[in-house]
């Protein structure tokens, strides 16, 4: 490709709007253009890298059995209503109705589509295992999307799907996804963990998610360095250290002036934040028959302690959890920032499991500038639900082994799912086993974002002049720069170049602009095309052409007639030191 035809221009300067170095970078590239929140157009620079992604993706896939097909983004809402998805995914799911009233949902995964082609293929467990995947484009209205292409709400994602008659069945292709997921990341130089995480509107029985590990992350991380333990902060469960056994002291009620938050209150009260009790108050979206509907929570937990709202909104089986108002706290009779749940009827209560555990805590009294001294779980007040609510925090200890946990952050590249019977069962997706019985599909559900995977490049693989892209993902393997000479035809000897290092495919971004050595240059770094081919007359001079490294590794003066063997070897290298980062994962069973 010749730059002086290129369909995009590099920027001097990003958008204001660029948070993070990938999207600053993509963008000054001319990799990606922004239409409006979440919504981005790939051109040609960044089409190149995401076709190279998911290519990577297709050879993973295939090398495990997998075959592609392609689904559509368009559902008919009623493949969502049978398995209940319908009612219970929120405001991010995007619905309309067609032009003859019909409910139609654009698709965020495609659990019900590839259910329902099961339920019409599978017949017997001969037809078993199978693993099918698709490349197709998702829309999620996400409310927030930040950070260029980490969180969108257009996007490609490669969705597979594994069918097997039993359990055991799933393991063997879930094991077999683990490890095809630590091939393709290490085949795009993106570094990861993998860590359990919450199989949210998923559903089914276990789940991990693959972490780039960043400072930008929006996932918070739980870690162990002494046991190897990685989950993802929202279903991390972590030791509780009960507090001593005491005597139920006698419920008191004491004055408390201004004392609004748990600091103000120990420190007023003279005691630690461990001995308070936070309350928080949430109104949780639920389905009932089919209806969406509000329910005020009260959660309980210790003061010193943060509330999980993954863990809640799982327990609660809510769609959606938001903080209460004022108003619709005291409507219930409860004084915002002295709430309590002593006296208080007709509302949910959910309690922490270390609560019941923990003797004569200091809460509020429902009264304005008053608290209760020695409340006692069960004597005073009684919980609909007792459950870990609490999230986990750097230095509390390990569930596995008791070492302190560490906290990190991270962005989610891929996620993993054992879904096993929730949607075959609910869509009559059934097979005749060998001894004659029939059942459901056993089922499994795995992502990956090559546009998410991109940006992840990008962040990982830059210096303060511009991207430093892989040779497995780079648009092109060669930008070949020509700088125009006085006593040598540095132009054509450049055009002859171009044409030979095509014929023998190599991938080439030939820069024949008529502009500044210094334009070409700095624009040759913001691109990050691996290896740099300078045809300029000092090089000439000095015995042939000037071949450079992006990463820095290696710069060499080779002789004009040696150039397309050197150029062809210097990829071959680099593609082997990728290569020989792909190796077996341990999987933490």
């Amino acid at each position: 490709m010749r730059m002086s035809r290129l369909f995009s221009q590099t920027l001097r300067r990003p958008p204001s709007e660029a948070e993070i170095p990938s999207h600053r970078l993509l963008l000054r590239a001319g990799y990606i253009r922004q239409l409006g929140a979440g919504l981005f157009s790939h051109m040609p620079l960044g089409k190149r890298s995401l076709v190279k992604i998911e290519n990577i993706i297709r050879g993973a896939m295939d090398a495990i059995g997998g075959q592609e097909m392609e689904m559509p983004v368009v559902n008919p809402a009623e493949v969502w209503k049978k398995t209940g998805r319908w009612y219970e995914i929120g405001a991010e799911m995007a619905r309309f109705v067609d032009r003859v009233g019909r409910d139609m949902v654009l698709a965020m995964t495609h659990e019900e589509v590839v259910t329902d082609i099961a339920r019409q293929e599978i017949r017997s467990y001969r037809q078993l295992p199978l693993l099918v995947y698709h490349i197709q484009t998702k829309f999620r209205d996400d409310p927030r999307p930040r950070a260029g292409l980490i969180r969108v709400r257009e996007f490609r994602m490669k969705d597979s799907y594994t069918l097997d008659c039993d359990w055991e069945g799933l393991d063997k292709q879930y094991r077999a996804h683990y490890q095809a997921y630590f091939d393709l990341f290490n085949r795009c130089l993106v570094p990861c963990i993998a860590v359990k995480s919450d199989v949210g509107m998923m559903g089914g029985k276990l789940a991990h998610e693959f972490m780039y590990l960043t400072p930008i992350g929006e996932d918070s991380l739980v870690l162990c360095d002494n046991c190897g333990y990685s989950s993802n902060r929202q279903v991390a469960p972590f030791v509780k250290e009960a507090p001593p056994a005491e005597e139920a002291l006698r419920l008191e009620e004491v004055y408390t002036p201004d004392c609004k938050t748990i600091a103000g209150l120990a420190e007023f009260m003279g005691i630690p934040e461990s001995k308070t009790a936070k309350a928080i108050f949430l109104i949780a979206t639920v389905a009932e028959d089919e209806q969406d509907v509000e329910k005020f929570v009260l959660a309980i937990l210790r003061g010193d302690m943060e509330l999980n709202e993954t863990k809640l909104t799982n327990a609660l089986r809510a769609k959606e959890l938001r903080p209460a108002t004022e108003e619709e706290i005291s409507v219930k009779g409860i004084e915002p920032g002295f709430g309590s749940p002593i006296g208080i009827k007709d509302i949910l209560v959910v309690v922490d499991d270390l609560i019941p555990r923990s003797p004569n805590m200091v809460g509020g009294a429902n009264r304005v500038d008053y608290h209760y001294k020695n409340v006692n779980y069960d004597r005073d007040y009684a919980a609909d639900l007792i459950t870990d609510i609490s999230a986990a925090q750097e230095g509390y200890g390990c569930a596995e082994c008791g070492a302190p946990l560490r906290m990190s952050r991270g962005v989610e590249i891929g996620n993993i799912f054992q879904l096993g019977t929730r949607y075959s069962a609910a869509m009559g997706a059934n097979f005749l086993d060998k001894d004659g019985q029939l059942k459901p599909i056993v089922m499994g559900s795995y992502g990956i974002g090559p546009g998410r995977l991109l940006a992840c490049v990008a962040e990982e693989h830059h210096d303060e002049h511009g991207l430093i892209m892989p040779i497995t993902v780079a648009p092109y393997q060669v930008h070949l720069v020509f700088l125009p000479g006085k006593k040598v035809d540095t132009q054509a000897m450049a055009e002859q170049l171009y044409q030979d290092l095509q014929r023998v495919g190599v991938e080439v971004l030939y820069d024949d602009r008529d502009e500044r050595p210094g334009v070409k240059f700095n624009d040759a770094d913001l691109i990050g095309i691996p290896l740099r081919l300078v045809v300029g007359e000092r090089a000439l001079t000095a015995g042939g052409l000037e071949l450079k490294r992006r990463d820095g590794k290696g710069s060499w003066t080779v002789p004009a007639e040696e150039i397309v063997r050197t150029v062809l070897q210097r990829i071959s290298d680099m593609e082997a030191e990728i290569e020989a980062t792909v190796a077996p994962i341990e999987y933490p069973g």
